[in-house]
């Protein structure tokens, strides 16, 4: 409860219990813009992901048999990033690659890899990334990461930050496992390309 005491014709205002609550708004206020920027930031890294993803399935040859026919989507499988799945919806409304349309598709924990083509395995949740990448190993699905450590669980293509900017770089001894072709120009625009073994 508030109490109000007179010194001096001046009204003095103590607040009992509310001092962690105005250290905690004073804190929030002054670290707003920062929160601003990070959010903004966020947004801007997702933006870029999509834009990647969808870059990526003009740049990969799948083989024979991955799709059942000629007009087939890509199916880009999402799984721990549902914001990300929903820009990346946004970003290939309308698209296609190499004349397919192409499709997202969220991917949860138990569910099947079949007839999906490139997957987006987010770094939060390092056991569903095992699980997925375990699952997805030998198939034709071009797996793409986020994080050093699950890049060396065997994904393909590892999103990194380099000289302040989002790259990606490629494994083309795992790719090769599962029989993707990855054109030579998207291996040109990678920050780093891990060659093949022998």
């Amino acid at each position: 409860m508030a109490q109000i005491s007179s010194t001096r014709g001046t009204v003095v205002r103590t607040l009992q219990g509310r001092r962690p609550v105005f250290w905690v708004a004073l804190l929030l206020a002054a670290l707003w813009p920062l929160l601003a920027h990070a959010q903004a930031n966020a947004g801007l890294e997702r933006q870029v992901k999509a834009a990647y993803l969808y870059k990526f399935a003009g740049f990969v040859e799948w083989p024979e048999g991955s799709f059942p026919r000629a007009d087939s989507p890509v199916v880009i499988g999402v799984a721990g990033a549902d914001a990300l799945a929903d820009q990346l919806e946004q970003t290939v409304a309308g698209h296609t690659a190499n004349g397919r349309p192409l499709q997202v598709k969220r991917v949860k924990r138990g569910d099947s890899l079949a007839g999906i083509h490139m997957l987006f395995i987010a770094s939060q949740d390092k056991s569903l990334a095992q699980e997925l990448l375990a699952a997805s190993r030998g198939q034709p699905v071009l797996t793409v990461t986020d994080a050093d450590e699950t890049y060396g669980l065997g994904s393909m293509i590892n999103f990194v930050i380099a000289d302040e900017r989002l790259r990606f770089e490629v494994s083309l001894k795992n790719a090769t496992a599962s029989r993707l072709k990855i054109s030579a120009r998207m291996l040109s625009a990678a920050y780093r390309v891990q060659q093949v073994a022998g």
